[in-house]
């Protein structure tokens, strides 16, 4: 019987008196704010600016599934845009995704974010804020950046709005940035990029038309055909049983038995479809939607938004028989300060925590067939005990 069944048995008591009670209301704790929202589901009613986008994201926790079948406690975010405020609550709780829900922006975009603390259903002995903090962005306002030391968690049962202009595109990833450690260790991660003010015009590079671009190049060298966000990431087995188990946390030991890209290990990694959560918190659909297969057609450019979020490990990616040109990193294009090009061929990328790499694969003159996109730590090529897994992907040219 695993340590928390009871706790699932108690679990509308201990609810009920981590918020209060019955006598306050959820809606009365949610408080969304986006232009043009007159209902609170953050969603613009009437005509609104075209340049304007709003989500609501929940904070909890939630189960997830690693690739060898074992299930994992994890915190992470849940998209509710739409939920109007009294369902809330109930859209949100134990409904963690892994990673969490992708955020795509444009180069221009007013972005609102409202935040709502659900509080940690298996956890009512824990009454943990949470943040969004926007990695990498610039020029942002301090009270909007998420980190504690100059802003502000959001409690527990409570609403925060963050606004961000949106004026610099490229690959970035959110997080948050209360107990950083914990909090990111256990899922609280997820994908962010901002597509460039070109994308939507003509270029012509190499003799090709593209009309969608990593950056705003000038010249087309950025142009690509398909892009793909590759988050890496990974759990440490024995940190999560024991936090579910309520036992102290061993923070100094920290090694992550469950390497993942995108919240999968592979072969997780390769099933296009989403994956729903386990029985632990009622099969909820897609709280691991975002695969990592990648496909195209032979000739086309494919970009890869590649991102750590490991609170201790590096990680290099490689691609066995493919090209690859790194043609920015951390949200900046490889230009030097007078424009000339610094995008360089590669055979792997290595990247810290924290780092992002938006990396060309041009499959021209390339033969149809599947690739492996993979660590070349070989030592997280797997799924704890099982062999051929974990940190691994595959690029299928058809």
């Amino acid at each position: 019987m695993r340590t928390y069944t009871l706790r699932k048995l108690l679990l509308p008591l201990a609810v009920a008196v981590a918020l209060g009670g019955a006598s306050i209301p959820a809606k009365a704790a949610v408080f969304v704010q986006c232009p043009g929202d007159t209902n609170g589901d953050a969603v613009p009613d009437g005509a609104a600016d075209p340049n304007l986008v709003c989500k609501h994201f929940t904070a909890g926790d939630g189960f997830a599934t690693m690739g060898d079948g074992k299930v994992m406690y994890t915190f992470s975010f849940h998209d509710v845009t739409g939920t109007a405020p009294a369902g809330v609550f109930d859209a949100g709780r134990l409904a963690a995704n892994l990673p969490g829900p992708t955020i795509e922006l444009k180069e221009g975009n007013k972005f609102y974010l409202s935040l709502t603390n659900v509080g940690m259903l298996m956890r009512p002995d824990l009454f943990d804020p949470h943040t969004v903090h926007f990695h990498g962005f610039p020029q942002q306002a301090p009270v909007f950046d998420g980190m504690p030391e100059g802003s502000f968690g959001v409690n527990m049962g409570s609403t925060i709005s963050y606004y961000y202009n949106v004026s610099d595109p490229g690959t970035y990833i959110y997080h948050c940035h209360m107990e950083a450690t914990e909090h990111m260790q256990m899922g609280m991660l997820g994908n962010i990029y901002v597509k460039p003010a070109q994308d939507g015009t003509s270029i012509v590079y190499n003799g090709k038309t593209y009309t969608k671009f990593a950056y705003n190049d000038g010249d087309g060298s950025t142009g690509y055909d398909e892009d793909y966000p590759l988050q890496l990431s990974g759990f440490d087995g024995n940190y999560h049983e024991l936090h579910i188990a309520v036992q102290p946390l061993p923070f100094s030991e920290l090694k992550d038995t469950y390497p993942m890209i995108n919240g999968r290990g592979y072969p997780d990694t390769v099933n296009p479809a989403a994956i729903n959560g386990p029985v632990d918190n009622g099969n909820l659909p897609g709280t691991q939607g975002v695969s990592s297969l990648i496909t195209a057609t032979a000739g086309q450019r494919v970009l890869l938004r590649l991102s750590n979020v490991s609170v201790n490990h590096y990680y290099t990616i490689g691609v066995l028989g493919l090209p690859m040109k790194v043609v920015g990193g951390g949200a900046h294009i490889a230009r030097g300060p007078t424009g000339q090009n610094l995008a360089y061929d590669t055979s792997s990328v290595t990247l810290g925590g924290g780092e992002t790499a938006d990396v060309i694969v041009d499959t021209t003159g390339v033969a149809p067939g599947s690739y492996f996109l993979y660590t070349t730590n070989l030592n997280y090529l797997s799924n704890n005990e099982e062999d051929f897994g974990g940190m691994m992907t595959e690029i299928q040219i058809n």
